[in-house]
């Protein structure tokens, strides 16, 4: 869903007018429901701003405009539907490392965190080594990105050993003392994640989140009450019915 005249030069500014156009009071009342924050937020849809992301890929293909430098762009808006825009059309591979810092920092909305690191950084390759510094930085959405990776890791990476995820455990137990909504919030469903990834990790996942338990904080209680609540209400079958992801064909 674009500008429907043909002759609209898109940029950041059309784009943004047209954001505008799209606005939903509605829509964003309900945003600030679920936590969002919705100070700079137009309470547009996400499946709207797939399809307005799927348009701008398919331009940028054609050659029409400069992909890279618009999610940029999008992003510096401020506007929340410019950044999640933004994060739907970047190019993963164009990122540097200064911008993924810079975007990282910006990141205010539980959903920005989440889209970011779903869509853009567990795509790239040095995401993964500034993980330990985002968990460990005080702010609050900075580190809930970087436990939130753990959560894309463990969905993502399919074809990857329990090796790759066992120093996992110990980060999350680390971080589970912290009160704060979105990063209990964010140990919980990564803690969860690793513990469905197989039966292994299943049985390392219930064990990590007794110690987590045995912390004795509010925050650990409830992280581990619903990890485990969780993982009990596995079927017996879950990990031999798990649909096994083929391997894509080399073209």
């Amino acid at each position: 869903m674009l500008p429907d005249d043909d002759n609209t030069i898109l940029n950041v500014k059309t784009l943004l007018e047209h954001l505008q156009t799209l606005a939903n009071p509605h829509n964003q009342a309900g945003m600030a429901r679920f936590g969002i924050n919705t100070r700079q937020a137009l309470g547009i849809s996400m499946p709207i701003l797939r399809d307005i992301a799927k348009n701008i890929k398919a331009s940028a293909k054609e050659g029409k405009l400069n992909r890279h430098a618009l999610a940029q762009d999008l992003w510096e808006s401020g506007i929340h539907e410019g950044r999640l825009l933004a994060i739907l059309t970047e190019d993963p591979k164009a990122m540097t490392e200064m911008q993924t810092e810079s975007w990282v920092r910006d990141v205010d909305s539980w959903d920005i965190c989440d889209q970011l690191c779903s869509n853009l950084l567990c795509k790239i390759p040095f995401a993964e080594k500034r993980m330990l510094v985002w968990c460990a930085d005080e702010a609050e959405f900075v580190r809930r990105v970087g436990i939130v990776m753990i959560a894309q890791f463990a969905v993502h990476d399919k074809k990857a050993n329990n090796e790759r995820f066992e120093p996992f455990f110990p980060l999350l137990e680390q971080y589970a003392y912290d009160e704060r909504n979105f990063v209990k919030k964010a140990v919980n469903w990564s803690l969860r994640q690793l513990g469905k990834r197989n039966i292994v990790l299943w049985e390392q996942a219930k064990a990590c989140a007794e110690r987590i338990k045995a912390q004795g904080t509010s925050s650990a209680r409830w992280i581990a009450a619903d990890a485990l609540r969780e993982f009990a209400k596995l079927p017996p079958d879950y990990f031999t019915k798990k649909k096994i992801v083929p391997k894509r064909a080399v073209k």
